[in-house]
């Protein structure tokens, strides 16, 4: 691979990044806020997505249990991505459609938060999730790209849209994921104060 194409990704990559900050800032904090507000009230947060959107799922939900970048106990968060037996199950029995909408039925309680990430804002079983999650009374942090999709179409008021304005799906996967860390990282400051790099 030429080392040119190579700079070409990184360029591309950075310039979404430094264009999209002041854009997405204000959503990725309130996500945070909520997030810390239900986690706060003894709530948890489930999160759903395909492919890499599964993989940041997984992702988020290591950095809540675990620890992001500060010492501290475990957070609930689950990734409903993981579990071969429930996904092929429902897959099978019922359809790919509802592989995440009924783990929200049999997991999601009011005060609750999912986490739905589709980098076209089109994914069929993730907007199963957001319907199952707002008949629970549980609001939404959706992780979307493009122009949002039919996702952000579904989503209210109480909820948040963090949308990508990219087309390329590698391009909206890398700023998802800086989502998360900012996400994780306010849940962190709001438990803790201040910075952990001061």
């Amino acid at each position: 691979m030429r080392i040119q194409r190579v700079l070409g990704h990184f360029k591309e990559s950075a310039e979404l990044k430094a264009n999209a900050a002041e854009l997405l800032a204000p959503m990725i904090a309130r996500a945070a806020d909520m997030m810390f507000a239900a986690l706060s009230q003894g709530n948890k947060i489930l999160a759903c997505g395909n492919g890499g959107s599964a993989a940041d799922c997984q992702h988020f939900a290591a950095e809540l249990v675990g620890r992001f970048e500060r010492e501290r106990l475990s957070l609930p968060a689950l990734a409903l991505t993981t579990d071969t037996s429930i996904l092929t199950a429902v897959g099978n029995d019922y359809s790919f459609r509802d592989i995440f909408s009924k783990q929200v039925q049999a997991f999601g309680q009011s005060g609750d938060i999912l986490l739905a990430i589709s980098t076209s804002g089109n994914s069929e079983n993730v907007m199963a999730a957001i319907e199952a999650a707002h008949e629970r009374e549980m609001r939404i942090v959706a992780l979307t790209g493009r122009d949002g999709g039919k996702i952000g179409a579904m989503l209210t008021e109480d909820d948040v849209n963090i949308c990508v304005p990219h087309e390329r799906t590698a391009r909206i996967q890398e700023v998802h994921l800086l989502a998360i860390h900012s996400i994780c990282d306010g849940i962190d400051a709001a438990l803790f104060g201040g910075d952990i790099h001061d």
